[in-house]
C-alpha cells in the first residue's frame, strides 16, 4: 500500500526529470527504523542506463522527491540507497483510507479471477486423519483464503484413492475383525493389516446392522460390499474431521469414479498417440526420460494392471480438462520422486508442466513432556486430527501448523499450545484483540465512544508508537499477495505476532482513555478498533477464532 505509493511517486520524479527507467526497482522496508521508514534502490538499479554514477542519481532524485511534503526526510546511504522518512499527516491520510475500508481492506483484484485448483490432504480413506494430515489442511486452507482475498478464483478438492491395494488390505482388515465378533479364532493379526480400534469400530457397526448376512455373499461380492461399507464410513469420518477443523472442500474427486468413467483409458491413448509409450517385458512404459525424468516409468504391468501413476495423472488431465490454469498440489515429503514424472508426462501431452506446482510440506513431529510420540498406522498408534482439536483445540493446532514454513520440519509442543500465558503465540495474540474489545467496551460504557468518529481527530495520533502502528496496518495488502504468490502463509503468523506485541506495548505505555482528553482518547480509540478489524481479517485468513475476551 505505502510501498507503491512511493514507487508512484519515484516514477513521476523520474518522469518530470526526463530519465530513464526501463529496469524495475523495489521499495522495502528497512530492518533498521534508523534508515527509514522506506528505502528505494532505485538510483542504484537505474544509473547505468541513465549514465550516472548511482549516488549522482540519487543526489537529483532526492532533490526533488523533497518537493513532496509527505516526507519529513529524504537522505542518500551507503551506495546509492534513498531512504524516506514519512511525514505523520501521511501516515495520518493513510489511516482514515484504511478505516474508510472496513472488513474489506486487503481485498484485491491482483489474482485477476484467475482459477487455482489446490488439492491438498487427500488422504488415503483407510483411516482416521492424522497430525500430517492436520498440517497439510491448515496449510492448503490458510493459502485457499488469501488467494480468494487477493483476487484469485481458488478451489479446494479433496482426491480419494480409493482404488488399489491399500484398500484391499482394509476389506481383509475389516472382514477379520468381524469374524472374532462372530466367533472365529483368526490367530495372530496380520502385520500388514491396519491395527487400529477404528476397524474394530467399523466392524461392530456392520455387525450390528447386518451380522452374519455378510458371510452369506460370495466371496467377490463380500469384498466388495466391506471395501464399499468402509469407504463410506471413514469417508465420512474424515468429512466430520476436516469441518471440526474448520477445512470445506469445494470437491471430492474419486480416483474410483475417474477409473470407471475411462480417463485412465484416455490417458494412455494419449501418450501412446504422442509417440512416448513402448513395450518392453510384456509392460507398457512411458518413456519420461525423453523430458526430462531420471528414468522410464511403467504404465502397465505385465498382468495387465496399471501402476498408481496412471490415475494420478488421469486425474490431472481432468484438472485442466475443467479450465484450471494454476494446479497446486501439496504433498507429504515422500513425494519427490514424483514431480518429474508428472512434469514429464505434462510435456509429452503438449501442456505447459509450468502449470504445475507442487509443494512439500515436512514432517510433523508430537511431542509431550518433552520426548517425541511415536506414530504407525497399521500399528494402530495414530495421533488422529481429533485427538489433537480435542487435547490443545482447533485454533491452537491451526496456528502452530500455519506459523511453520512448509519446507520446515514442525515439533508440535502440546505443552506450549496449551499455555494460557504469552508464552504460548496463539494466547499471545488472541489476548491482544481480546484487551482491544476490552477497551472499546469500557469506552461505550463510560460514554466516551462517540456516534461516529471524525476525521480531524487523526491528527491526534502522533506517537512514534502510533505511526508504526498505521504502518503495520497498511502492510497487510502487500503481504497476502506476497503470502499468495510465493505459497508463504507463515508470513501471516509472523504478521499477527508483530502487530500484537506493538499493541500490549502501546497499552502499557499509553493511557488510552485518558480523563483530560476526550479527542485524544477517542483519537486511540480509533486505531484500536482499526487494529482490531485488521487482526480479526488476518484471524479469519488462518481458520482462528477471535475472542472477545479470554
Amino acid at each position: 500500500m505505502i510501498k507503491e505509493i512511493i514507487h508512484t511517486h519515484i516514477t513521476e520524479c523520474l518522469e518530470r526529470l526526463e530519465l530513464s527507467f526501463e529496469k524495475e526497482f523495489s521499495v522495502e522496508t528497512p530492518n533498521n527504523t534508523e534508515h527509514g521508514d522506506y528505502s528505494t534502490n532505485c538510483a542504484m538499479i537505474l544509473a547505468k542506463e541513465n549514465k550516472k554514477s548511482p549516488k549522482a542519481l540519487a543526489d537529483i532524485l532526492i532533490k526533488e522527491l523533497k518537493k513532496n511534503k509527505d516526507y519529513k526526510k529524504v537522505e542518500l546511504a551507503g551506495p546509492g540507497f534513498i531512504n524516506f522518512y514519512l511525514s505523520p499527516a501521511f501516515f495520518q491520510r493513510i489511516f482514515w483510507d484504511i478505516r474508510g475500508t472496513g472488513s474489506s481492506f486487503s481485498e484485491q483484484d491482483f489474482g485477476q479471477g484467475e482459477k487455482v485448483l489446490l488439492e491438498f490432504v487427500s488422504a488415503n480413506p483407510t483411516g482416521p486423519l492424522n497430525i500430517v494430515n492436520a498440517r497439510a489442511a491448515a496449510f492448503g486452507d490458510t493459502l485457499y483464503r488469501v488467494m480468494k482475498r487477493v483476487g484469485y478464483a481458488p478451489t479446494r478438492e479433496f482426491y480419494i484413492n480409493d482404488a488399489g491395494n491399500q484398500v484391499d488390505i482394509l476389506a481383509e482388515s475389516l472382514e477379520l475383525r468381524l469374524r472374532e465378533l462372530q466367533g472365529d479364532n483368526i490367530g495372530e493379526f496380520p502385520y500388514e493389516a491396519y491395527h487400529g480400534e477404528y476397524v474394530k469400530h467399523l466392524a461392530q457397526k456392520l455387525n450390528a446392522a447386518e451380522g452374519v448376512r455378510v458371510f452369506m455373499m460370495t466371496e467377490k461380492d463380500r469384498i466388495e460390499h466391506l471395501k464399499e461399507f468402509a469407504l463410506n464410513e471413514l469417508l465420512e469420518m474424515q468429512k466430520t474431521s476436516l469441518e471440526r477443523f474448520e477445512v470445506v472442500f469445494e470437491g471430492w474427486v474419486s480416483e474410483k469414479t475417474l477409473r470407471a468413467e475411462g480417463v485412465v483409458e484416455e490417458v494412455l491413448s494419449y501418450l501412446t498417440e504422442a509417440d512416448c509409450t513402448f513395450e518392453k517385458e510384456d509392460a507398457i512404459w512411458f518413456a519420461s526420460s525423453k523430458y526430462g525424468d531420471d528414468k522410464d516409468r511403467v504404465l502397465m504391468k505385465s498382468d495387465g494392471s496399471i501402476t498408481y501413476f496412471v490415475p494420478d495423472l488421469a486425474y490431472h488431465l481432468t484438472k485442466i480438462q475443467r479450465g484450471f490454469t494454476t494446479l497446486i498440489d501439496v504433498f507429504g515429503p515422500d513425494h519427490h520422486g514424483y514431480v518429474p514424472r508428472i512434469k514429464a508426462a505434462f510435456k509429452a501431452m503438449g501442456y505447459d508442466d509450468s502449470m504445475l506446482e507442487i509443494i512439500f510440506l515436512q514432517q510433523v513431529n508430537l511431542f509431550e513432556s518433552g520426548e517425541r510420540v511415536k506414530m504407525s498406522k497399521r500399528a494402530g498408534k495414530i495421533v488422529t486430527m481429533d485427538d489433537l482439536i480435542n487435547e490443545v483445540g482447533k485454533d491452537a493446532a491451526r496456528y502452530f501448523f500455519i506459523a511453520r514454513k512448509a519446507n520446515a520440519h514442525l515439533n508440535f509442543d502440546l505443552e506450549l499450545a496449551l499455555k494460557q500465558n504469552n508464552e504460548n503465540p496463539v494466547y499471545y495474540c488472541q489476548y491482544a484483540h481480546a484487551r482491544i474489545c476490552s477497551i472499546i467496551k469500557k469506552a461505550r460504557k463510560d460514554k466516551v465512544w462517540p456516534k461516529s468518529f471524525k476525521k480531524e481527530l487523526v491528527q491526534k495520533l502522533n506517537k512514534t508508537e502510533e505511526l508504526a502502528i498505521i504502518q503495520k496496518l497498511a502492510d497487510l495488502p502487500e503481504l497476502l499477495t506476497l503470502i499468495a504468490v510465493h505459497r508463504e502463509p507463515h508470513r501471516l503468523a509472523t504478521y499477527l505476532e508483530d502487530l500484537s506485541a506493538m499493541i500490549h506495548r502501546y497499552y502499557a505505555k499509553y493511557q488510552i482513555v485518558s480523563p483530560k482528553s476526550k479527542e485524544l482518547s477517542q483519537a486511540r480509540l480509533m486505531l484500536l478498533e482499526s487494529t482490531k478489524t485488521v487482526m480479526a481479517i488476518v484471524f479469519d485468513l488462518m481458520g482462528i477464532s477471535a475472542p472477545e475476551k479470554m
